[in-house]
């Protein structure tokens, strides 16, 4: 059985629409037939849903309290509402030991990953309590656990899943708020970082962004403040 579903009418913003991920749940929403805003720090790239003008673009740097709020009210304005933020904005880096390790990539690691998330989400929450909205954030399977060398990625996706309990909670009723967490995504990207590793157990942007279309839709109804893994089966 394969699910069909239907956004007409419904404004979504996504975060971080120009990386992999972002722009395959562009993709999925604008074939679902919403409308669709994208945003994030650089420019699309060349024969995308946002470079034909299919998906609405603002550029903003949502790190900045100021900008984050413009891109809302920019999409809201232009759109008349909103219904759905899927925040996608993010960035892996490894590094040194926690005694090692600088804090200016400490607060990039969390600015990328959780100040997005929250600054987003601060200002999209009003008008998504209007149209009893819904928030997809991405958080990481390495939040569930410390590892070696990346702790800080670890500790920010970790505060992603924290954060999308706490919407959920002082939004019950109002706003369903949750998070999926992948693993490794199978990119261009991240098939050049690493060569050598087992391609086939890592997951399609395609199908994480059909998980996030179904926590977006009226198919999960009693689902909110969840952490849902997209890792494959494992």
């Amino acid at each position: 059985m394969h699910a069909e579903f239907d956004f007409e009418g419904d404004v979504v913003l996504v975060t971080g629409a120009s990386g992999a991920l972002g722009s395959a749940v562009c993709r999925a929403f604008d074939d679902a037939g919403a409308t669709v805003c994208g945003t994030d720090v650089v420019e699309p790239g060349e024969d995308t849903e946002l470079d034909r003008g299919e998906v609405s673009f603002y550029r903003g740097d949502l790190t900045d309290e100021a900008q984050a709020e413009q891109v809302v009210s920019g999409a809201v304005d232009a759109h008349g509402g909103l219904d759905a933020l899927c925040n996608v904005a993010g960035m892996w880096q490894g590094g040194d030991p926690i005694d090692e390790t600088d804090v200016g990539d400490f607060e990039t690691v969390f600015d990328v990953n959780l100040k997005t998330m929250f600054l987003a989400s601060k200002h999209a929450l009003p008008h998504l309590r209007e149209s009893g909205g819904n928030i997809v954030s991405v958080s990481a399977r390495a939040s569930l656990e410390g590892g070696e060398g990346d702790g800080p990625y670890r500790a920010a996706k970790a505060g992603v899943r924290l954060l999308t309990e706490t919407i959920a909670e002082e939004n019950r009723g109002a706003v369903r708020a949750n998070a999926v967490m992948p693993s490794v995504i199978d990119t261009p990207a991240n098939r050049e970082m690493l060569p050598d590793a087992d391609h086939d157990s890592w997951v399609d942007p395609a199908d994480i962004a059909r998980v996030v279309l179904s926590l977006s839709s009226d198919a999960t109804p009693p689902t909110s403040g969840g952490s849902v893994p997209v890792y494959g089966e494992a």
